[in-house]
């Protein structure tokens, strides 16, 4: 992630609610099946166990709060993400199930994915497009978004200075701010190059 300097020391960040739920939440982790989970070759991420630990916890008391069964497909899904780093969609969720030799069906990844948003331990982006992005998101920085029109390549970046404006506009308005989005659209440097490559006559 593209990291700004920072200015001033701004207020400390509103928690995410995930975040306030993991000091209230007691519930224990699940074992079975996503124990003996090993993350795909497309999850690039190390994973942090005690992060894992808390994000179990999370989830497990919002299926009871929910009454849904604690199944270890769901748990598998959970880890699986959190072992990835970046952004994917749900067909590169589910090959990356099916290439471990999980029997996960496409109906558990959605309905899982929508749980974990629900419950802010995943983060849903469009990007401008049809095609939903995902990404973990306890325990991790607010950030921003740049995108790619032409590749639809995503690159984040994190600015303090956003949230001091958006410490400042809360204070303004009255308004207790709990997260915002923020994604900006062009074209990427590999883009114009390419473009320029083809007709040199064209600003880049």
């Amino acid at each position: 992630m593209n990291t700004f300097p920072a200015p001033k020391p701004a207020a400390s960040a509103t928690a995410t609610p995930a975040e306030a739920a993991g000091q209230a939440a007691g519930g224990s982790s699940e074992t079975g099946y996503a124990a003996g989970h090993t993350p795909s070759a497309a999850s690039q991420a190390s994973l942090n166990t005690e992060k894992l630990d808390d994000v179990r916890k999370l989830f497990t008391a919002h299926l009871e709060n929910k009454g849904l069964r604690k199944t270890g497909e769901r748990y598998a899904i959970l880890e699986e993400i959190y072992a990835r780093s970046g952004h994917f969609d749900v067909e590169e969720l589910y090959a990356g199930m099916k290439e471990r030799g999980l029997q996960v069906s496409r109906a558990t990844v959605y309905n899982t994915l929508d749980l974990l948003v629900e419950q802010g331990l995943v983060s849903k982006h469009q990007f401008g497009r049809n095609l939903a992005q995902y990404e973990k998101s306890y325990g991790y920085r607010q950030h921003d978004h740049v995108i790619c029109t032409e590749c639809h390549k995503v690159v984040e970046f994190c600015d303090p200075r956003i949230h001091g404006i958006q410490t400042m506009v809360g204070e303004l308005l009255n308004f207790h701010i709990l997260h915002h989005s923020l994604n900006l659209y062009g074209i990427c440097g590999d883009c114009r190059a390419q473009a320029a490559a083809r007709n040199p006559t064209s600003p880049a």
